[in-house]
């Protein structure tokens, strides 16, 4: 009787523990907002924010047009009547003049800060344009080749079908009535695409190849002696892998010393062990060819389909942000031989990329050349930053945050 008694006071504090003990707070949310004015802004009075005009225009230009329609259907970023204001008065304003484009910016916009899962502060690299050499056939030393869109790749917005699933897109083969995966990069390399006529352009490096995938773009110097440029076309919707992470994992390469140009110099050193490494990242890019630069600031088109500006283009996570959406960073950059230095300056956001994932991520696009190359591997920084939205947009969105 008295075990049975001890007994049900056990099970009474055991429940009352359950029901009792504090429930843990709820996570933070992916996306947060936090009101700000321009005196929030590390090194804003510093900023030669004209050198953005060529990117605010650009992005203006695609999202005026959509008129009552909201940017990339995020109702929180307005819509293109919304713009139409700030976007109108850019293109009445004198190259150059900072003072001028900081009144304006001031006028219409209000700083937002964004918060990811609670933090205010996240993860920002850089990426660039290649140069690679390459033939238009396959001889001698150029044999590794740029694949076309394969004609059955079918590509799927997944946020057409819901909005929860907003920024997310797969990509496969349709067999028997069902999307089924495409071949990954194993299968590819292996030859899963030859003989189909799909060879855009042939390079001489493999390691070139991977890493012209990695950045989306780049500029091709044929054997003819011409250039030409080749875009991202499609993905074969197998999920990106860093090779870099695969190194640190296994040993091959510190944290502390990953970057573009170790991973690079280790493919060359080690080029029997370089295919199996490749292999770990089933993410496989296929290009289109473009027109070839016409001066220093035409890059290469972003997802938003405008030509990139060198230092002034970022790309984000779309599942978060609209694209052409105006922002304040607050990041660092290689420096090299002295070290890192304050990165604070006006940017667009005008493209996306498979490893930009978080409501503060960026990647910040370089420009095309070795010096870019430099400082592209090599920026791996904490950051933050800013939208700067129409005041009418800023004050809905705080509202409801």
């Amino acid at each position: 009787m008295m075990r049975t008694g001890w007994r049900s006071l056990a099970v009474l504090v055991l429940l009352c523990f359950a029901a009792c003990a504090p429930k843990p707070p709820p996570a933070p949310p992916a996306l947060a907002f936090r009101a700000a004015a321009f005196s929030d802004l590390p090194g804003y009075a510093a900023d030669r924010v004209a050198d953005a005009l060529p990117a605010l225009i650009r992005s203006c230009a695609r999202m005026i047009p959509r008129n009552e329609r909201a940017l990339d259907n995020y109702e929180r970023y307005g819509s293109g009547n919304d713009w139409k204001a700030f976007c109108s008065a850019l293109a009445a304003l004198p190259p150059g003049n900072d003072a001028a484009l900081r009144r304006l910016i001031e006028t219409e916009l209000q700083p937002v800060a964004v918060i990811g899962d609670g933090k205010a502060e996240g993860l920002f690299t850089g990426y660039y344009e290649p140069l690679v050499r390459g033939s238009r056939q396959k001889q001698g030393r150029y044999s590794v080749p740029l694949y076309r869109q394969p004609p059955d790749l079918v590509q799927v917005d997944l946020g057409e079908f819901r909005d929860s699933l907003k920024g997310q897109r797969i990509a496969g083969r349709v067999r028997d009535g069902r999307l089924r995966p495409y071949e990954d990069r194993s299968q590819i390399d292996a030859g899963a695409l030859a003989n189909k006529n799909l060879e855009l352009v042939w390079l001489d490096d493999a390691a070139d190849a991977f890493f012209l995938q990695v950045q989306g773009s780049g500029l091709v110097q044929l054997d003819t002696g011409a250039k030409t440029r080749v875009g991202f076309a499609a993905q074969n919707g197998h999920p990106y892998v860093a090779i870099g992470r695969v190194m640190i994992d296994r040993g091959t390469i510190s944290r502390e010393d990953v970057s573009m140009q170790a991973i690079r110099a280790w493919l060359r050193a080690n080029p029997d062990a370089a295919p199996e490494l490749l292999k770990q990242n089933p993410s496989y890019v296929f290009f289109r060819e473009l027109p070839a630069p016409k001066d220093d600031l035409d890059g290469p088109p972003g997802a938003q389909g405008v030509a990139l500006v060198p230092g002034r283009s970022l790309a984000v996570d779309r599942s978060h942000h609209a694209l052409g959406l105006p922002l304040w960073l607050d990041a660092q950059q290689p420096a090299l031989p002295t070290g890192d230095k304050p990165l604070q300056r006006l940017m667009v956001a005008q493209d996306t990329g498979g490893a930009i994932r978080g409501a503060v991520r960026g990647d910040v696009f370089w420009g095309a050349g070795t010096e870019a190359e430099s400082v592209a591997g090599r920026m791996k920084h904490p950051g933050r930053f800013w939208l700067l939205l129409p005041k009418a947009v800023a004050a809905r969105l705080l509202a409801t945050s």
